[in-house]
């Protein structure tokens, strides 16, 4: 009984995602037919048919599943402990002279090959 549910599901999920796409495709294709409208009322219709075309999509199976996910995943950004400025300061100029002191020993190491390869060759 439980698979004839997910079966008939999948069948209008199927459907779904096709407006979805028709909605885009028709986003895209009325953006370029309509060109010499202004600018303001493509982007207000490309905008109407972004947010019908998402509401459609959170209605199926994989839509509702990603909207979980990204519920779960705000939940897991709550729970990161972010560093205060003075680590933040910290850490960035450690990064910006490591980069410094490793940009000069390669340029060294260049220099000094260049030199061989230079006088090798003659």
């Amino acid at each position: 009984m439980e698979s004839k549910a997910v079966q008939s599901a999948s069948r209008f999920d199927v459907a779904k995602w096709l407006v979805v796409f028709v909605l885009i495709a028709a986003g895209v294709v009325g953006n370029q037919y309509f060109s010499a409208e202004s600018v303001l009322y493509r982007v207000l219709a490309l905008v109407g048919l972004g947010i019908v075309a998402v509401l459609i999509a959170l209605q199926t199976g994989r839509g509702r599943r990603f909207a979980q996910l990204l519920k779960e995943a705000r939940v897991e950004l709550r729970k990161v402990v972010w560093p205060t400025r003075p680590e933040l300061i910290q850490t960035t100029m450690i990064v910006v002279v490591f980069v410094l002191v490793l940009a000069l020993v390669l340029w060294g190491m260049d220099s000094l090959i260049s030199w061989l390869v230079a006088g090798f060759i003659g």
